[in-house]
């Protein structure tokens, strides 16, 4: 019977004794995410369950074992991508499962209890909002600059396929990410003009500003956008949207009654930025005056560090 189980366990744990591998084990899909004893939940004075040490275990064990749900996206040829599914600890049936080990006796294991998480973004919805264009805007660079032109590549890949739903804000720089040789960004010491670019993922500012101006044409609303302390050749003077991870950054909402789709393509010198949504759309284009297609002058820096995206 239950009680004699919890005698049982009582005066174990009273006397400072356990039996061996008295141990509960959380396993998923076969491999082990936690191990812990009863003792080491166990109150210091009372042999009851202190649910502050629980929880953080508990907390530990969420991370470990949750997954992100991965959105539908399109790809290289246009394709749509579905999305994928993730997960998340079930915290209340973990308790359940966890409570029948605690009052039991010897070692149990357990498959960690999930439940699912669905991408806010599916294949439907993408299909409805990649129909209508209403912003588009590009700038050019100089593709022989090989680390500038591969961040810029990078960052336009980051942003591309995002959705932004009614009443949503987007930060370029929680999308993007910090700009880390780890992530993959190159050092690219140029100066554009007099503009220092940022030691690690210079051109990343490129990738902001052609987006700014496509959001800008699209009518969407501006909530952040910072200038650069001198004007930059790829965009018209006042047009640009300087970021730097930790300091300035570009963020928009959007104020429509559709979800809207950004589209980024930075290669062959051109970076292209396109806005999307359903056709159900009410918006209010404004216009934005276009850039010259012709090439920014660039000149090699190698005397600085300096820190601001460019």
């Amino acid at each position: 019977m239950k009680w004699m189980s919890v005698i049982s366990l009582l005066f174990m744990l009273l006397q400072g004794t356990e039996p061996e591998n008295d141990n509960l084990t959380i396993t998923q899909e076969g491999k082990v995410m936690a191990s812990v004893n009863r003792r080491e939940h166990a109150l210091d004075v009372f042999p009851l369950l202190d649910m502050d040490k629980y929880d953080q275990w508990v907390e530990k064990l969420d991370r470990k074992t949750y997954m992100e749900a991965r959105n539908a996206k399109i790809g290289s040829s246009g394709q749509i991508l579905p999305g994928q599914n993730g997960h998340r600890l079930d915290r209340r049936k973990l308790l359940e499962l966890y409570y029948s080990y605690w009052y039991g006796t010897g070692a149990s294991s357990i498959e960690a209890p999930r439940y699912p998480i669905y991408p806010k973004v599916d294949t439907e919805l993408l299909a409805s909002i990649r129909v209508k264009p209403i912003g588009y805007y590009v700038t050019y660079f100089n593709s022989n600059n090989k680390n500038r032109s591969h961040n810029i590549a990078l960052a336009a890949q980051a942003i591309d396929s995002a959705v932004v739903f009614p009443g949503e804000t987007f930060s370029f720089n929680q999308v993007v990410g910090m700009r880390t040789v780890d992530r993959g960004y190159k050092r690219a010491g140029v100066i554009v003009r007099g503009e220092l670019s940022e030691g690690v993922g210079g051109g990343i500012c490129q990738v902001s500003s052609t987006l700014y101006n496509a959001i800008d044409r699209a009518g969407l609303q501006i909530v952040k956008r910072y200038s650069h302390s001198r004007n930059v050749p790829y965009v018209l003077p006042g047009r640009d949207a300087t970021v730097s991870w930790g300091g300035p950054d570009f963020v928009f909402e959007n104020a429509y009654n559709q979800p809207i789709l950004i589209r980024a393509f930075g290669n062959g010198g051109r970076m292209t930025v396109a806005i999307y949504s359903s056709e159900l759309i009410e918006y209010k284009p404004r216009n934005v005056p276009s850039i010259s297609n012709s090439l920014p002058e660039e000149t090699s820096d190698t005397k600085h560090n300096p820190v601001s995206g460019d």
